[in-house]
């Protein structure tokens, strides 16, 4: 409640007082100028608190809504549709961080222009809106200096340090050129007769690649795409495709507010792919890259939710195992929910046709490793989940987590659910993600009844 709030309605109520007690005595213009102004001052305030506190752009699939404020620079027009967008340019002078004169400016075919400080828009956030920019807003003048501060930001936001030339080069040639016939799709390409269209990589390697793309030329998509190698025999090609089906089939009916939902499944020139619900947030990799480890408390409340999804999962008939539960595929959204994303069927597709191991080392069960993934390899994947979070370090791969020797500052309590999650025999982990839920929620009240005692 602003101050003006409560000093002018009291002050307007003992000049009414005033008026009505010396009626006839009062200088009427006078009376009257000083009652208006108790009057218009406090509507004044409300449109200027209601101007002041409009501080966001919003984005959508047909185009921007603008803050009032940008107004005058608008000619007026708030909300502007993605065609009319024409032109953008960039001031950018530091990748260290962005001064008060670095800029990125909107120009727009009906008139009018609109200028924003970089360092006054968060970068994951200006991250979301360049790529907003570049799915629906592709008939606009996109200059080679803003192509290259998109790829500088989403490094950065990934953690991802920059890169000498050789490097790139030496990756490059990786990625065209691997051991395997696999070349991934590029940008542009289109699917399903023109329907799906390849908007960017998003992860690429193996036999796998994930894209992001656009459906029917509106709607932001996860593609996941898996192929078989050209010198798999025919059998073993068979028994890859029967899998793909038989789990796209399982995950399509999965419903669940924390787990992206699966759309769709097809095939399309040999080669076999997921449609997924695109997530608008940052994984808990690129947080914890951002900001360090995570307090405990934090941590806890994550690891209660990835308990929960787990218990859903697992508790389908027959089980689901994601088999490749990572920091890189939960993700935080805005209202502070975490999305699982980017489900096993297509690793599970890949290695039964090659006869090998797909997936992050770190965070693999030993029965995964030897090809056997159960419901307990992904309680062994939470375990070292929650381990990266605290410490910010991947645990050693097939190994007994302790996250306690890298950050003094966990709970014993926490540090031994670790390892009790992450222990190398399956008997010896806690026996479902029920139990794993129980734990942590009996943790948590804990640590929040010692802190009611000490306060």
């Amino acid at each position: 409640m602003p101050l003006w709030a409560l000093v002018v309605p009291f002050c307007l109520g003992l000049f009414v007082q005033l008026i009505l007690r010396n009626a006839g005595h009062l200088p009427p213009l006078q009376t009257l100028a000083v009652l208006m102004g108790l009057i218009l001052f406090p509507l004044a305030c409300v449109v200027i608190t209601a101007i002041c506190e409009d501080d966001r752009i919003l984005i959508s699939k047909e185009g921007i809504l603008f803050p009032l404020l940008l107004l005058p620079a608008l000619k007026f027009r708030r909300e502007r549709l993605w065609p009319d967008l024409c032109n953008i340019g960039l001031r950018w002078q530091s990748t260290v961080r962005f001064q008060g004169s670095d800029y990125i400016c909107l120009y727009f075919k009906s008139g009018g222009m609109c200028r924003l400080g970089l360092r006054n828009l968060p970068r994951t956030d200006l991250e979301q809106m360049l790529l907003a920019i570049e799915v629906w807003g592709s008939g606009c003048r996109r200059p080679p200096e803003l192509v290259d501060f998109q790829n500088t930001l989403q490094n950065e936001n990934k953690g991802i340090s920059t890169v000498s030339y050789t490097q790139m080069w030496e990756e490059e040639l990786r990625r065209r050129f691997s051991a395997t016939s696999f070349v991934p799709l590029e940008p542009g390409h289109e699917m399903r007769s023109g329907h799906l269209k390849i908007i960017r990589q998003l992860a690429f390697g193996g036999l796998s690649a994930i894209y992001l793309a656009q459906l029917d030329g509106r709607e932001l998509v996860v593609v996941k795409e898996a192929v078989v190698p050209a010198n798999a025999d025919l059998q073993a090609s068979r028994k890859a495709d029967e899998l793909f089906n038989r789990e796209a089939r399982l995950l399509i009916k999965l419903q669940h507010p924390c787990i992206a939902r699966v759309l769709d499944h097809f095939a399309e020139q040999g080669r076999n792919y997921l449609l997924l619900e695109y997530i608008n947030g940052q994984d808990l990799r690129q947080l914890v890259k951002q900001h360090g480890p995570q307090p405990e408390d934090t941590v806890l409340a994550w690891a209660l939710q990835v308990a929960g999804i787990l218990r859903y999962l697992h508790g389908q008939d027959p089980p689901v195992i994601h088999r490749d539960l990572t920091p890189d595929n939960l993700v935080l959204r805005e209202d502070g929910k975490l999305k699982l994303i980017d489900f096993g069927a297509a690793n599970e597709f890949v290695g039964t046709a090659t006869g090998t191991l797909v997936g992050k080392q770190s965070y693999i069960a030993p029965e995964q490793f030897r090809g056997k993934a159960v419901t307990g390899s992904d309680i062994y994947a939470a375990g070292c989940t929650i381990h990266f979070l605290l410490t910010g370090q991947d645990p050693e791969a097939l190994s007994v987590s302790r996250p306690r020797e890298l950050n003094c500052q966990v709970s014993a309590e926490l540090d031994e659910l670790v390892q009790r999650c992450t222990a190398m025999e399956t008997e010896d982990r806690l026996p479902d993600a029920a139990s794993l839920e129980r734990a942590i929620a009996g943790i948590m009240s804990r640590r929040a009844a010692l802190l009611a005692e000490s306060c």
